[in-house]
């Protein structure tokens, strides 16, 4: 996440960088095999290289015209109250920069969004050396009228009582058919059970000590539910930051030059492993790290090699199993293939091997929020936030092999994220045109930062990229200007970003959260609504909302084209967890649509195939529907 201003401690990601030198041959020879590739995709006139280096030219760019998409943030009419608690004192400890995460998910089956906001907290005497202050709460819920008016709900509800939290991820872990919450957090993480009967006031009942939570201090940050052993029901792949103590953080001291004492890059920390939790029904969450694949250690030294800040489900080489991917921050990113069996979870790593690990030059990147989708028809990408002067990655596959190539700079992400910082980031059709767009939420991490990079500032706007859809010359994704994104376009300390159609009018709204700020309830005022639908599962017992399922969507035909498609999960952005229904435009004159589902591996379902007629509306598929 964070650049150096002094010399950094020697890390796993310095180490790393030998190792890295040594593959600088190779990543020559991928550079001249993407610039055969694009010859092939997109015929162009073939000039003699300059070896001087120069500015890459823009292509030319003749498709859809841009359209203006709207936010009006409505946090405060519609009910929302709250300001982000850091806990700072003036000791510029590293966890009061991350901010905290959101969730939107049904909590009284009530068929609308509700929402969490994942809080930080006050200390009693030393920061971060002594129990949170009572009376905070940290876990804060608000339900919504299905209109996109929230009222609180925390009081009464067992979320109440404080910790420095962080992220959020749900998922139903005891199989009786609710949406249930696992919190991140500096220090112990947390799982609470959803006891809300349908239409009744929310109900949680803390479980964290009879599900086995691990007492470890660990530093939790982003957190996702998935099948990963195939047995039916849901276990949690856990980030963890860095090996982090208040002690720890005073004694790498970090300084920028002119101000002092600063908040600093993790490359002065020990990284961590992720953390693997089983889920074993009555036994509760067993951790199986190690055994599963999740442990990855540094080759030259042993120690753990990962500083997640940022997870995302997705299946890149499309044999039905579930796969994982990780965003590290200034360490090589991790890709784990799913090589298991029904009842038995086994991961390997291939990040460096598939191209995800390192940005287009061989470096790791300060890397945050996370999400995948087709950018283009049967073409998955995987886009990551990075820290300030790096641009955003986006790695697109080739194939269905878990190739990927850094492809930021000629599809338009790259030169236009630079300058930003970025955490929370997701991938969904913003414009229901059909298509994956993508969406930053930006924010620097020092308050002063202008002081000594002009360049920079604290509060930054957000983005938003339209895809210029499936017959698109390059660059495919095209940023709006800020007049065109309404209050997205307002400088905030962004961190995480989540997605949800709050008012149920169609199309996608947002919400982002700030550092030590109130969030932004982003609603989508997208002229003219057009054709759409939204996708919602009811998986199989153990799974209801059918993640890590394949929807794919399609014109109804004798041989249908497939436009679209999703892996089913909330996990994605940064410390986040979004509605997991699949929202997606459709072309005008289309009067039928195909809509698939392969259902995860370890359940009974196999696939589900269902034609619809229309559009505008809600469309529920079962697992037992054929």
């Amino acid at each position: 996440m964070h650049e150096p201003a002094t010399e950094p401690t020697p890390d796993d990601g310095s180490i790393g960088r030998a190792a890295r030198g040594s593959l600088a041959a190779i990543v020559a020879l991928g550079v001249i095999g993407t610039g055969v590739w694009l010859l092939v995709r997109k015929p162009a006139p073939v000039r003699e290289a300059d070896p001087t280096p120069v500015t890459p030219a823009v292509p030319r760019v003749v498709d859809r015209p841009l359209t203006a998409v709207p936010f009006t943030d409505i946090a405060k009419a519609a009910g929302i109250d709250f300001t982000h608690t850091t806990g700072a004192t003036g000791e510029y400890l590293l966890p009061e920069t991350m901010g905290g995460g959101v969730g939107f998910l049904d909590v009284d089956a009530d068929g609308d969004q509700d929402l969490v906001l994942i809080d930080g907290c006050r200390w009693q005497g030393e920061p971060f050396a002594s129990e949170p202050e009572p009376g905070h709460d940290s876990v804060r819920l608000w339900s919504n009228d299905g209109r996109g008016q929230f009222r609180e709900a925390t009081k009464g509800s067992g979320l109440e009582g404080p910790r420095y939290g962080m992220g959020i991820a749900t998922g139903d872990l005891d199989g009786d058919g609710r949406a249930d919450l696992f919190v991140t957090s500096v220090g112990r993480n947390a799982v609470y059970l959803n006891r809300t009967e349908p239409g009744g006031a929310p109900r949680f009942e803390d479980a964290t000590d009879r599900f086995g939570v691990p007492r470890a201090s660990r530093w939790g940050t982003s957190a996702a539910m998935f099948d990963g052993d195939q047995d039916g029901d849901l276990d949690v792949i856990v980030c963890n930051y860095v090996r982090w103590s208040r002690e720890i953080d005073l004694a790498v001291d970090y300084r920028l030059t002119g101000i002092g004492r600063a908040y600093g890059s993790p490359t002065g920390f020990e990284g961590v492993d992720l953390t693997y939790l089983r889920n074993d029904g009555a036994a509760g969450l067993v951790d199986a790290t190690a055994e599963s694949g999740f442990a990855v250690a540094n080759a030259s030294t042993g120690k753990p090699v990962g500083k997640a800040l940022g997870v995302v489900l997705g299946d890149w080489n499309e044999d039905g199993l579930v796969d994982v991917a990780i965003a590290n921050d200034t360490v090589a990113n991790f890709l784990f293939r799913n090589e298991g069996a029904p009842g038995r979870a086994r991961f390997v790593e291939v990040g460096a091997p598939s191209g995800i690990a390192f940005d287009r030059n061989g470096s790791a990147t300060g890397a945050m929020g996370i999400d995948t989708a087709w950018l283009r028809p049967r073409q998955w990408a995987i886009a990551i936030g990075n820290f300030a002067n790096e641009m955003s990655s986006l790695y697109v596959e080739r194939g269905t092999t878990m190739a990927f190539s850094d492809d930021a700079i000629i599809e338009g992400l790259g030169p236009a994220s630079r300058a930003f910082l970025t955490f929370g980031l997701v991938m969904a059709d913003m414009d229901l045109d059909g298509d994956a767009d993508l969406v930053q939420a930006n924010g620097h991490i020092e308050e002063r930062i202008a002081k000594v990079q002009p360049s920079q500032a604290w509060r930054q706007r957000g983005q938003l990229f339209l895809n210029a859809g499936p017959g698109a010359s390059s660059p495919l994704l095209r940023e709006l200007p800020a007049g065109m994104i309404g209050d997205l376009a307002r400088p905030v300390v962004g961190r995480g970003l989540a997605t949800a159609d709050i008012d149920g009018d169609g199309d996608l709204d947002l919400a982002l959260t700030q550092a030590g700020g109130a969030p932004m309830l982003l609603r989508n005022d997208l002229p003219g609504h057009g054709r759409w639908l939204r996708i919602v599962l009811e998986g199989p017992p153990g799974n209801p909302q059918g993640i890590g399922a394949l929807v794919t969507v399609a014109p109804f035909a004798a041989e249908p084209s497939t436009t679209a498609a999703t892996i089913v999960s909330g996990a994605r952005s940064y410390l986040s967890a979004c509605d997991p229904a699949f929202t997606i435009g459709l072309p005008e004159g289309q009067a039928r649509t195909v809509i698939t589902v392969a259902w995860p591996a370890g359940s009974d379902a196999v696939e589900s195939r269902v034609v619809v007629d229309g559009s505008g509306r809600t469309i529920v598929i079962r697992a037992s529907d054929r």
